[in-house]
């Protein structure tokens, strides 16, 4: 008799995670906030966000792994048989490191290589030690291009992702190539199963680029702060949390797969239009401005929207069968009037930030925050909400009209 599988369940997914100190104290991400600590991430994702599935991207530093085992010697944190780690049952950690790498060319990119377990982790720091003046710091520089990482990777067990693959500063499709041939091989190219789309972009803009038909959409926070947590998330299907399960949604095998990205309209992120270095002013102008269009200075931060129109291979986007719808969400922090005691107030009453934007009725917010903060929340859950382009670093805005 054929033996039935388990059904799917959906989890909530942030895989770009940084720790900004360990827990005694000492700095891996120079600019992410102290307070962001192993031990805080976890309970921020299990009590506040509603995330099920945390990716910290800096446990390739030795200090953050000595925090790694002072959890799991506390029974806090368990190795998984299939890879990851449980939190107390109740939500899963996925190990990772981010690398920045550098092509003939002078370019710069950065990637999120995950491992499944503590030991393969440690072994993938041994190897980039060799390469990497402060290994217990994050997102340091590799001397390496992006395919040797690669090659490193893979030939350890791991999980290959180009970061924010778009942003100006440091990512593949940003500043080091218009296609993945020009920097990896067909054989690296074969195993990018996924790719992030980073805070500036969207399905819809890196569904241009023909090269990336076959691969899977991640929308992740590359949170610098506790706050900024699941600000772009993922809902994956899955039999259960943990690494391998996890890989199969990215090679979208026997049913897993991501149904859904969440993230910030490409209008809310830092870099989405061409920024001028002279006049600091933010395109406003057709795509691509290459130059500034008030003081016409060729000193700029190109954005997303205009890079992308540059190396687009199609007119329109061409989304594949397998891509999951893309929701625009505003984050609770971007929501005007929305402070940290009104979302503690929400919290309490709701439970969770995914409680909030997914199930919360306007009228149960309007018992919590009043009126014109509930009706400006499901506008904000709503992708509807009328915003202003950042660039240049500067994030955009939600506008209010007043009546």
């Amino acid at each position: 008799m054929k033996k039935m599988e388990a059904a799917m369940k959906q989890y909530f997914v942030d895989l770009h995670i940084h720790i900004g100190r360990t827990m005694d104290g000492s700095p891996v991400k120079i600019t992410a906030a102290r307070d962001l600590t192993l031990a805080n991430i976890l309970d921020e994702c299990l009590y506040r966000k509603g995330i099920n599935v945390i990716g910290v991207v800096d446990a390739g530093s030795p200090k953050v792994q000595s925090d790694l085992i002072r959890l799991v010697e506390a029974g806090s944190l368990a190795p998984l048989d299939k890879g990851g780690l449980s939190y107390l049952g109740k939500a899963m950690l996925i190990l990772g490191a981010e690398v920045e790498t550098r092509e003939k060319s002078g370019g710069k990119a950065h990637f999120v290589c995950f491992f499944p377990t503590l030991e393969k982790m440690k072994n993938f720091t041994s190897v980039m030690a060799k390469y990497i003046k402060n290994i217990n710091l994050s997102s340091q520089k590799a001397e390496l291009t992006a395919e040797k990482l690669f090659n490193i990777v893979d030939g350890l067990g791991g999980i290959f992702v180009p970061a924010h693959a778009f942003t100006p500063h440091k990512s593949l499709f940003g500043n080091c190539a218009a296609r993945l041939t020009e920097v990896f091989s067909q054989r690296a190219i074969a195993k990018i199963y996924a790719i992030e789309l980073g805070l500036s972009s969207d399905t819809y803009l890196a569904d241009r680029l023909a090269d990336l038909g076959g691969i899977t959409f991640l929308s992740n926070s590359d949170a610098h702060s506790l706050p900024k947590i699941g600000r772009e998330y993922n809902v994956i299907d899955m039999q259960q949390a943990n690494y391998e399960e996890l890989l199969m949604a990215l090679k979208r095998e026997k049913g897993r797969k991501v149904t859904a990205n969440y993230g910030l309209d490409p209008r809310l992120g830092k870099y989405h239009r061409t920024h001028c270095l002279v006049c600091e002013r933010i395109a406003g102008g057709a795509p691509p401005v290459l130059r500034c269009e008030y003081c016409g200075s060729d000193k700029i931060v190109k954005g997303v929207l205009d890079r992308l129109e540059e190396i687009a291979t199609y007119r329109e986007p061409v989304s594949p069968d397998h891509r999951p719808p893309y929701h625009y969400q505003v984050p609770l922090s971007f929501v005007p009037g929305v402070g940290r005691k009104t979302v503690d107030k929400l919290l309490q009453c709701f439970g969770t930030e995914m409680e909030i934007l997914h199930s919360a009725s306007e009228e149960d917010l309007e018992k919590v925050a009043g009126k014109k903060i509930a009706s400006l929340l499901c506008l904000a859950r709503s992708g509807k909400a009328e915003l202003t382009a950042g660039g240049g670093g500067r994030y955009g805005k939600m506008l209010i009209r007043e009546e």
